[in-house]
C-alpha cells in the first residue's frame, strides 16, 4: 500500500482518483469492474425468489437455519443481509446485531447471549456479526485477554458441533475486501449525511491496525474451520457479487421444492473459496 494512499485524511471530501481506481483491483480482486446493473438486478430478484421458496419449505419443514455474516468493517456484511432479507416474512427471518454486553452478559458464559437467539422451528437467523467478535475484534482492540481469545477458539468448535448436531443449517461467512476498498468505503460513509453514522472512532482507529486484523482473522480461521461447521470465504470488493454469492451459498446447500439448480448452483468460484484455499493464498490477496 503506497504511501499516497497510507497517508490519505478521511476528512478531505476530495479522494484521489487513483485511489477510487485501486480500491476496486486491491487484495488481489479477480475482476476490473462491477457486475453491470442489469445482470445484478436480474440474478438477485431471481434469487430472491428461491428465498421465499425456501421460506416456505422451513414453514412447512420446521428446519432452521442459522448464517453468521463477519469481515472487516465496511466489508459489506449489512448489506448482504439486507438484500437477503428484502422479500422475506420478518416474522421467521431475522436479524441480530448485538451491542456490546451488558454488566450481567459479562458474568455469563460467553456464548450464551449468543445462543438465546437461536433459531426456532422454521426460522431463519442472520447475524451481523456474532460470538466470533472474541476471536478478531476484541483481541485487536484490546477489549479481552489473550486468555479469553484461546479459550473462544478451543470453544468455539465444540459449541457449533452442538448447534449443527440439533438439526440447524449453520453458514458462515468471511467477507474480505481489500486496504484499498476499506479505505475507499470509510471515506464514501465519512462524506454521506445517510452514512456517517456508521464510521466509527473504532472505526478510524482499525484503519491503523491492519496487519493486526489479518493476524487476528487467520488465526480464526485455521481454529475454527471445521468438517461440521466451515468457512466460506467471499471476496467482496464487489458487493453485488458478494451478495449473490452468499445467498446461492446458503440455498444451494438446502432441498426445498422448486429450487432451480442451475442458478443456486452456479457459484462463481472467483469470488467464494474455502478457508483453506483463502489461506493458502492470501498474503497475494491482502
Amino acid at each position: 500500500m503506497t504511501s499516497d494512499i497510507k497517508d490519505f485524511d478521511l476528512d478531505d471530501p476530495k479522494m484521489p482518483k487513483d485511489v477510487k481506481r485501486r480500491a476496486f483491483e486491491s487484495g488481489n480482486y479477480p475482476y476490473e469492474e462491477k457486475l453491470r446493473t442489469e445482470t445484478y438486478e436480474a440474478t438477485l430478484l431471481a434469487l430472491q425468489t428461491e428465498l421465499v421458496k425456501l421460506q416456505s419449505h422451513l414453514q412447512d419443514s420446521d428446519e432452521r437455519v442459522l448464517a453468521i455474516f463477519e469481515g472487516r468493517d465496511a466489508a459489506g456484511k449489512g448489506g448482504t443481509i439486507r438484500r437477503y432479507l428484502n422479500y422475506l416474512n420478518p416474522r421467521h427471518n431475522r436479524t441480530i446485531a448485538l451491542s456490546k454486553p451488558t454488566e450481567t452478559e459479562r458474568g455469563q458464559w460467553y456464548f450464551q447471549r449468543y445462543a438465546a437467539h437461536l433459531p426456532t422451528a422454521g426460522e431463519q437467523v442472520l447475524f451481523d456479526r456474532s460470538w466470533y467478535n472474541r476471536a478478531v475484534v476484541e483481541p485487536v482492540m484490546g477489549f479481552c485477554s489473550e486468555q479469553q481469545t484461546e479459550t473462544f477458539l478451543k470453544d468455539a468448535p465444540a459449541f457449533e458441533k452442538m448447534v449443527v448436531d440439533e438439526g440447524i443449517h449453520l453458514f458462515k461467512f468471511w467477507l474480505n475486501i481489500g486496504q484499498e476498498m476499506q479505505l475507499k468505503r470509510f471515506h464514501d460513509r465519512r462524506h454521506s449525511e445517510l452514512k456517517s453514522w456508521k464510521l466509527s472512532p473504532v472505526d478510524r482507529k482499525a484503519l491503523g491496525m491492519w496487519d493486526d486484523y489479518t493476524v487476528a482473522r487467520n488465526r480464526m480461521l485455521e481454529h475454527t474451520d471445521s468438517e461440521h461447521a466451515p468457512w466460506t470465504i467471499i471476496r467482496s470488493n464487489d458487493k453485488r457479487r458478494a451478495r449473490i454469492a452468499a445467498i446461492q451459498k446458503v440455498l444451494s446447500k438446502i432441498e426445498y421444492k422448486g429450487r432451480d439448480d442451475k442458478l443456486v448452483n452456479d457459484i462463481d468460484e472467483n469470488i467464494v473459496q474455502s478457508a483453506a484455499t483463502f489461506l493458502r493464498h492470501q498474503s497475494a490477496d491482502e
